[in-house]
């Protein structure tokens, strides 16, 4: 059995691994960073408070954050009967900026971006979460199936599903 300490240090570890990731899921449902920032503390406690966490192998113990994360920003907005996303470019926009592009550069990446960010508006809500969950905090179809409740094998129809969708979308989009 842990101390106290011993769990304390435990949950440390996984916020210094999971907390960038984490926010930044969280940021994609939350508007004000306040808020993500309180719903990212929340997680931890929830963690701190779970007595059989730290039996969990790390790849559990990741997926059980992102679930809770989920959960508790669906919470959030159930009771304020609203849900928001937030503009793609506000979580993303730091990833493409680099220094090293000349202008035209930055102007055709830019381009690029805003018919990729249409075309991904055009999924569904859990078409948008299931490629965020694989592609932006790399999570497997297995720690994505339970974030999302749904069988490993729905979450990689979904998935193939998703993407031949996408590319279809941003095909038609670009040929316009």
């Amino acid at each position: 059995m842990l101390d106290s300490i011993e769990y304390a240090q435990i949950i440390q570890k996984l916020y210094t691994l999971y907390a960038t990731d984490l926010f930044t899921y969280l940021r994609l449902y939350n508007t004000a960073r306040e808020d993500a920032e309180d719903l990212l503390l929340e997680v931890f406690v929830a963690a701190l408070e779970k007595k059989d966490f730290t039996i969990l192998s790390e790849q559990q113990q990741r997926a059980w954050l992102f679930r809770v994360a989920r959960n508790k920003t669906i919470d959030r907005y159930r009771h304020q009967a609203r849900w928001h996303y937030v503009a793609l470019d506000q979580v993303m926009e730091d990833l493409f900026e680099d220094d090293s592009l000349t202008p035209e550069q930055r102007a055709l990446r830019q381009e690029e971006f805003a018919q990729l960010r249409s075309t991904v508006q055009q999924l569904s809500d859990q078409q948008q979460e299931v490629l965020h969950l694989r592609f932006t905090n790399e999570l497997r179809c297995a720690d994505i199936a339970i974030i999302l409740g749904l069988r490993e094998s729905s979450v990689r129809a979904l998935l193939s599903r998703t993407l031949k969708h996408l590319r279809a979308i941003y095909k038609e989009g670009t040929n316009l």
